[in-house]
């Protein structure tokens, strides 16, 4: 059992909402939903009834579908069912799957209002559709979304808890590490390049002293599983996600990482493809990067959706989707990536890496480029828009993401003279420690981008 963030939000929820909301965690296949609610069920009750609805009895559901005007025989029933007594106000009942049975998750209207029990929705693929279209969705229910394992919860899994400390410290007074601390948390920091955050991968790191054989096969089981969920989906669009997906590290790899919709294939248009990249988004698969043509405080009112950047929900599955070769050549990848010798383009892990802790941290993410007519090419290129908290007065924060220690920053300086009266402030994320630029641009290492 792997301590997890989502915990505490979980107890804010049980003390503040006192059955007065249901909680319904979404999130991607195998990020370890149901384990975390689980434990939280197991601490925080008197008794718990734990209902996955991928494998429940006809019994159970002929239970929703019928005894939903009787509450006091659905309770008996499940009590019995699951050989759990319950009691009122101190017992929590988990509907796990739910997104397989959306009956259970209609019913949470009529059982938030009866006030007996808490309850606890886990579910991936949620909102899509297909599993949302004939039923009340209930207005008695928060959400929250919950992702993979990110740096912080990585590097508490492997014991390194004070060096978490000592990261943030440093980055709240803009001052570097300490070199021999800062090339340790760089190699794990790409320890947690090669293996991700799925839960059961990092376990099997941690259980096999850290040798990557045991976590590669459980990431591939893991993709399998996705790409086994894609083959449920509605067939209008399912040959079109599949493709997408598969093609992810090609996009990646590219120079600008952008898709141009229409660019797919000869025929296709921004319609062909919203239902493709709608699953990817909402499934949490995939973290989507939308396009601003006008950086400012509204950035969502200027996104331009016919360009996406498609990142991989998890930076670990990204590398074993995109060396999808045998064990020894996979051994032979991660050697050079701890190395920084790896032979293909590294930024791209880069690049999805610190997309992937910028959501885990709530951010919406963004991208802005401006083409020059003269040079015929974009003289501005902006890997991510981040805005502050404040709603009265928000301003812009732009980061540029380096992969290797020489670099340029024209891109940046060009941005911020565009756009200086606009700008909060500006980082470039990249391997070496903390710095601040004469110009005032704030250079932090790939990990501490857990900070922001």
């Amino acid at each position: 059992m792997f301590k997890r963030k989502i915990y505490d939000k979980l107890l804010k929820w049980k003390n503040e909402a006192l059955g007065s909301k249901a909680m319904l965690i979404e999130g991607a296949r195998r990020i370890g939903k149901s384990t975390i609610v689980e434990e939280f069920a197991k601490e925080n009750y008197k008794s718990y009834i734990l209902i996955d609805f991928s494998k429940v009895t006809n019994s159970v559901k002929e239970t929703f579908n019928n005894l939903l005007n009787s509450l006091d025989s659905l309770f008996m029933i499940l009590s019995l069912e699951f050989d759990t007594p319950l009691y009122p106000r101190e017992s929590l009942i988990i509907f796990d799957e739910v997104q397989k049975f959306p009956r259970a998750r209609e019913a949470i209207k009529h059982l938030v209002k009866d006030g007996r029990y808490d309850y606890i929705e886990t579910g991936s693929l949620i909102s899509i559709k297909d599993n949302i279209k004939d039923i009340l969705i209930p207005s008695e229910e928060q959400s929250i979304k919950m992702f993979p394992m990110d740096f912080e919860e990585f590097s508490w899994a492997l014991g390194e808890e004070m060096l978490i400390n000592y990261i943030r410290d440093c980055f709240e007074k803009k001052v570097p590490l300490h070199d021999s601390i800062h090339k340790k948390a760089m190699f794990l920091f790409k320890q947690y390049m090669l293996v991700g955050g799925m839960p059961k991968a990092v376990d099997e790191f941690v259980s096999h002293n850290k040798q990557f054989l045991e976590c590669e096969i459980e990431k591939r089981d893991i993709l399998k599983t996705y790409r086994d969920d894609i083959h449920k989906i509605d067939r209008a669009y399912r040959s079109k996600v599949l493709s997408i997906f598969d093609q992810i590290p090609s996009f990646l790899s590219q120079h600008e990482k952008r898709v141009k919709i229409n660019s797919i294939s000869t025929n296709s248009t921004a319609i062909d493809y919203e239902e493709t990249f709608f699953w990817l988004s909402d499934s949490m698969i995939c973290n989507e990067c939308f396009l601003c043509t006008d950086p400012n405080i509204g950035l969502s009112l200027n996104e331009k959706r016919n360009f996406v950047k498609c990142y991989m929900c998890d930076t670990g599955l990204l590398l074993t989707h995109t060396f999808d070769e045998s064990n020894k050549e996979q051994m032979k990848y991660h050697k050079e990536l701890l190395s920084d010798k790896l032979s293909i383009n590294k930024g791209m892990f880069y690049e999805n890496i610190i997309a992937q802790m910028l959501v885990s941290n709530g951010h919406k993410l963004y991208f802005y480029t401006r083409y020059n007519d003269e040079k015929h090419r974009n003289d501005i290129e902006i890997d991510f828009l981040l805005t502050t908290g404040n709603k009265v007065s928000q301003k812009l924060i732009p980061i540029e993401v380096k992969s290797s220690k020489s670099y340029k920053v024209e891109s940046m300086k060009k941005f911020i003279e565009v756009f200086k009266n606009r700008i909060d402030a500006t980082y470039i994320i990249h391997p070496k420690n903390l710095s601040i630029r004469e110009d005032g641009i704030i250079c932090i290492p790939a990990y501490m981008t857990f900070c922001l």
